[in-house]
């Protein structure tokens, strides 16, 4: 069983930073691409962003792209999510997920293709 524990989130001010870490139990996350998503009140959950298991490829939501960095250091068994020039629309629940298939790398950014999942952690962008 893999357990991920989110935090870093709170509030902000539009315009602002903030960094979001991700921490996985076990030994075998530097095998496994990870993902981070979001949920604002009355939504579904969205993709955000994802890098593969080494850390060398990235991919991003358009919404995000340009303003938000993920990165991932296996070392610490940590994904980040540094968020720029954030914005009011960025309020929501973040969650970092793990991807389900060891050594492999999807894009498409569907739910579906995670597994393990974090309880979240509440961004507030105020204008």
């Amino acid at each position: 069983q893999v357990q991920l524990v989110e935090s870093g989130g709170g509030l902000v001010q539009a315009g602002g930073s903030l960094r979001l870490s991700c921490v996985a139990s076990g030994r075998t996350f530097s095998s496994y691409a990870m993902g981070w998503f979001r949920q604002a009140p009355g939504k579904e959950r969205a993709f955000v962003a994802t890098v593969s298991w080494s850390g060398g490829y990235t991919y991003y939501a358009d919404s995000v792209k340009g303003r938000f960095t993920i990165s991932r250091d296996n070392a610490r068994n940590t994904v980040y999510l540094q968020m720029n020039s954030l914005k009011p629309e960025d309020t929501a629940v973040y969650y970092c997920a793990r991807q389900r298939i060891r050594e492999s790398w999807d894009v498409n950014g569907s739910t579906y293709q995670y597994d393990y999942w974090g309880q979240g952690t509440q961004v507030t962008v105020s204008s």
